[in-house]
């Protein structure tokens, strides 16, 4: 049941779409931008250890990726506009702080912040976008809401790589700035008020236990070249997440409304595709990071150079998986997530060719577009496989938890590749540690592809058909 506030203006339905993509386009761009950005923050904290900046990006993901879910349901019990207002608030304040952090420390803290106001903004704005719109027109109204953060993606390489040439890397979270003040100024002229007075708050103690194991394990990956994988604080840190992860799923099995509802996955296309993107998580993080410090470190490009190398694929993304998406919903998501599975890893074992001696043309340039291909099959395919079984009540929780999963998987990418890369610091062993990285992307891929054979989503339409007639 939902509850529209009745003295409110019905707002138009595409400036109320442009004013929740806005937003949400802002939080995905804020991802790939401090991707490529990551070099230049190394140059302004010479003195901390690549693994304790590597929180600049895993805290972020962390704290974005266990919120997400129940964000939502507040969203819901509180009414989305308000919600969605504040997140963009916070989000904004959050890329300010961020920007003027004058220490590691205070820029992992600010970014905390920042993730807070991006789990808030993101479920808020795509319920807006469903309440606005009528039944008819909601799947083309949340298609382009989707492929606002493929656009994001596609940009981020570029855009960031342009401003912290000019600039520099505080100038890529000051953008969110004018970004979110021009969203601020347009939610009460377009934007209606809507909320589920049925609606409950999650448990607090599970979203806690999860942040907290996630991070710990996080720690003792990150750190466990620089400590010593027998030091007793990367065994304490391994020990604790073990622990809280357990008491999470205790919680939540016991929980009457916990934050994750385990029930879910009692779908088997449900639990594999989930299992999958996981999978796919750490492997497209590792992916990522390894390209920009790569290019920049091996290679020796600049950060517009790096930016600008990796910008095919993402392209490539934004371009194929409108089409992959609609071959999946006629053939079954299985035809498309083997191939893409495929591409993705001949892509990543393409790079183990490369040398110290950059080649841009016969080793990079094919590697990306191949791995664009295959990303741009896989990713809107594992999305569409995991809520395709469920009710249509369950749709938004669904994709919120597997886009949680996805990010859960995206902090134990970074996580790898600084513990590939901590030990290793120039010449050969550097070039060895790489080497490391592409190979688990590769892995990724391939077992993303072995869990992909256990999901079954072809249609059955044309069956029940044949079966009327007789």
């Amino acid at each position: 049941m939902s509850y529209r506030n009745q003295s409110e203006v019905e707002a138009p339905l595409w400036p109320a779409l442009a004013v929740t993509s806005f937003a949400v386009f802002a939080a995905a761009l804020d991802a790939t931008v401090l991707f490529v950005g990551f070099p230049d923050i190394r140059a302004s904290f010479p003195l901390v250890s690549l693994a304790e900046l590597s929180w600049v990006l895993n805290a972020y993901t962390i704290v974005f990726a266990a919120l997400l879910i129940p964000m939502g349901r507040f969203a819901d019990r509180l009414g989305r506009r308000r919600v969605f207002s504040a997140g963009v608030v916070v989000f904004t304040v959050g890329s300010a702080l961020s920007g003027l952090a004058p220490s590691a420390g205070l820029l992992i803290a600010f970014r905390i912040v920042q993730a807070i106001g991006a789990a808030t903004v993101v479920p808020a704005s795509l319920a807006l976008v469903l309440g606005a719109f009528p039944q008819s027109r909601r799947s083309a109204a949340v298609g382009i809401w989707a492929a606002v953060g493929a656009v994001a993606a596609a940009l981020g390489p570029s855009l960031g790589a342009v401003v912290v040439e000019a600039a520099s890397w505080r100038w890529t979270l000051f953008l969110n700035i004018p970004l979110g003040m021009l969203t601020l100024l347009a939610i009460p002229r377009v934007l209606t008020e809507s909320r589920d007075p049925d609606a409950t708050p999650p448990a607090i103690t599970g979203v806690v236990l999860l942040v907290a194991g996630v991070a710990a394990l996080a720690l003792g990956i990150v750190q466990g070249d620089e400590w010593g994988w027998t030091d007793p604080r990367i065994l304490a840190a391994l020990t604790a997440a073990l622990i809280l992860i357990s008491l999470f799923m205790r919680s939540t099995r016991r929980a009457s409304n916990p934050a994750i509802d385990l029930s879910l996955f009692d779908d088997r296309n449900y639990r594999y595709a989930n299992l999958a993107m996981l999978v796919f998580g750490v492997a497209f993080a590792a992916m990522f990071l390894g390209f920009v410090l790569f290019l920049t470190g091996v290679w020796g490009y600049s950060i517009l150079e790096a930016g600008l190398a990796i910008t095919p694929g993402p392209v490539m993304v934004a371009a194929v998986a409108p089409f992959a998406g609609r071959l999946a919903g006629h053939r079954g998501h299985r035809v498309i997530l083997l191939p893409g599975t495929v591409l993705y890893t001949i892509s990543s074992l393409w790079l183990l060719t490369a040398t110290a001696t950059p080649d841009f043309t016969g080793v990079w340039l094919p590697s990306v577009i191949v791995g664009g291909l295959g990303v741009g099959m896989v990713l809107p395919a594992l999305t569409g496989s995991a809520v395709q079984s469920l009710p249509e009540i369950r749709f938004g929780v669904g994709s919120a938890i597997n886009q949680a999963v996805r990010q859960i998987g995206g902090v134990f990418g970074v996580a790898a590749v600084v513990a590939f890369l901590t030990a290793a610091t120039t010449g050969p062993d550097l070039h060895a540690g790489f080497d490391k990285v592409f190979l688990l992307v590769a892995a990724g891929g391939a077992v993303t592809g072995g869990l992909s054979t256990q999901i079954n989503t072809k249609p059955r339409h044309k069956t029940r058909d044949r079966q009327g007639d007789q």
